[in-house]
């Protein structure tokens, strides 16, 4: 049977999501992606949709882009895992 949590979102989007907001170190795509379960280029893909709503921004140190949540990224965050729970 399907997690619960599937009806109301997509997977691997939310749960980037949480899992930024969750750790404050220094994240790289190439981490976020095995942390969600799925390949860097989808990783990339998702990061990208997720910049362009404004929910994540790229910091640039030296060759390695470092992904942060933005204020809007953390309170969708927050929102992501407050429904996670009640659907338990």
């Amino acid at each position: 049977m399907k997690d619960n949590f599937d009806t109301f979102f997509r997977r691997k989007p939310a749960l980037m999501l949480v899992s930024l907001k969750k750790n404050t170190k220094m994240r790289y795509g190439s981490v976020l992606a095995k942390e969600v379960d799925c390949t860097y280029s989808h990783a990339v893909k998702i990061l990208q949709t997720l910049e362009a709503l404004k929910l994540v921004f790229f910091e640039k140190k030296g060759r390695i882009k470092i992904i942060r949540l933005t204020n809007k990224g953390k309170e969708v965050a927050d929102y992501i895992e407050k429904i996670r729970e009640l659907i338990k």
